[in-house]
């Protein structure tokens, strides 16, 4: 079997606009959850986002091509721009454009578009932009990607709610593995902080109103974020002979689904999930020392997720270092996956865990070791991340470090 390595990783989110600032501010614990910018905070119960702030588009982007950007497709390009720069890739070389993929996820896709639309038709005259269409539309990002870089390998995107990054990179890894593609552009992409959704939210009575506090006794919901993660995916021998460098194996991936109810969490669905990941990279569960949870702060996924980590790792559960470093960057949907990605990578490559930030007493029902507030060293040689989505849906990721 085809081996899979990331030699490339680039992400914007509230806590920096590029990789190395979101992984130094996730190890340092920085909450970057602030007063709500792109709402009026008077018309929410819930006025508090992790945004991410002085972004300036014209910097990256010229009139004519910001023009049929949504923010979200900003997001992945400005990603991919880094992923790509660190990987040393040229695509203009060895056929590579045609045995290159590219799979974004995103929940919602173009949001900030569709609001503006929405504003326009209802609130103004009527009329909206002649480029919402390619705004909105959730392939977007994948697209923007292929044309930034004349990819003509398949293109699309992956819609799965707060798993979509994950069930992207799943794909990706398998396209490789299988011989289709020797490179793949994956991750995902969100921005999703407007009026309505995030009105939306709060009608579902999910979002905390103070922050994000996984795992801990006085979570009180999720906080919205917004952001987005690229990496380049790679076969090994291909990255081997050019000599590229290796940021971790993408080891194996996990999928599920409950089969359920449209909301509640599953044990059993994401015990089936982490159990197919650690198969699918023939790693033993005593290997894992690290795991990116899920780690909402809802008062139900938390206690759901900490006995799914414990029935498949009995008792070497105490040991794993498990953190949600949403206490951070928040939730943002779709891109979730991805951004949490940089701290598995991180974890492996600095040997060193990030912490569950704004932790104050522990709850019982949630009885595993998160990490609580301060970033901790110990040897990690394997990690997984986790993402379950309304839906039921499931998908974890295996990673390990490079040999």
């Amino acid at each position: 079997m085809r081996r899979v390595v990331i030699t490339g990783m680039g992400a914007i989110s509230a806590l920096g606009h590029d990789a190395p600032s979101c992984w130094r501010e996730m190890l340092a614990g920085r909450s970057a959850i602030g007063p709500i910018q792109a709402v009026a905070a008077e018309v929410l119960r819930a006025p508090i986002a992790a945004e991410v702030r002085g972004y300036d588009p014209l910097a990256h982007f010229d009139d004519k091509r910001l023009a049929l950007l949504d923010r979200v497709s900003q997001f992945a390009l400005v990603s991919a721009r880094e992923a790509v720069r660190q990987s040393g890739l040229d695509f203009e070389t060895d056929g590579l454009r045609d045995r290159t993929a590219v799979i974004v996820g995103t929940a919602v896709g173009g949001e900030t578009s569709n609001a503006e639309a929405s504003r326009r038709l209802y609130g103004e005259n009527g009329r909206v932009h002649p480029f919402t269409i390619v705004r909105v539309m959730a392939n977007a990002p994948a697209c923007q990607l292929s044309i930034e870089y004349g990819v003509t390998g398949p293109a699309f995107a992956v819609v799965s709610a707060c798993a979509s990054s994950n069930h992207a990179l799943a794909q990706a890894l398998q396209m490789i593995r299988g011989g289709s593609v020797d490179v793949a552009l994956s991750g995902g992409a969100e921005a999703c902080i407007t009026l309505g959704l995030t009105k939306a939210w709060e009608a579902m009575r999910v979002l905390a109103e103070d922050t994000c506090r996984p795992f801990c006794l006085q979570r009180r919901g999720l906080v919205l974020g917004e952001g987005a993660a690229i990496f380049v995916l790679e076969e090994y021998e291909h990255a081997r002979r050019r000599g590229a460098t290796i940021l971790a194996e993408f080891a194996g991936a996990g999928m599920s689904s409950d089969a359920s109810d449209i909301v509640l969490p599953s044990q059993a669905g994401a015990a089936n999930a982490i159990r197919r990941a650690l198969a699918d990279a023939r790693l033993a569960p005593e290997s894992i020392g690290y795991i990116n949870a899920h780690g909402t702060a809802t008062p139900l996924n938390d206690p759901t997720e900490s006995r799914a980590i414990r029935e498949v790792f009995g008792a070497h559960a105490d040991t794993i270092a498990v953190s949600s470093t949403k206490a951070v960057h928040g939730h943002a949907l779709g891109a979730a996956g991805a951004l949490e990605l940089i701290a598995a990578i991180g974890a492996l490559n600095e040997q060193a865990v990030p912490p569950t930030a704004n932790f104050i007493d522990p709850d019982p029902q949630c009885d595993l070791d998160y990490v609580p507030n301060i970033a901790r060293e110990r040897r990690v040689d394997a990690a997984l991340s986790n993402s379950f989505a309304f839906g039921g849906l499931n998908a974890v990721l295996a990673i390990r470090r490079a040999e």
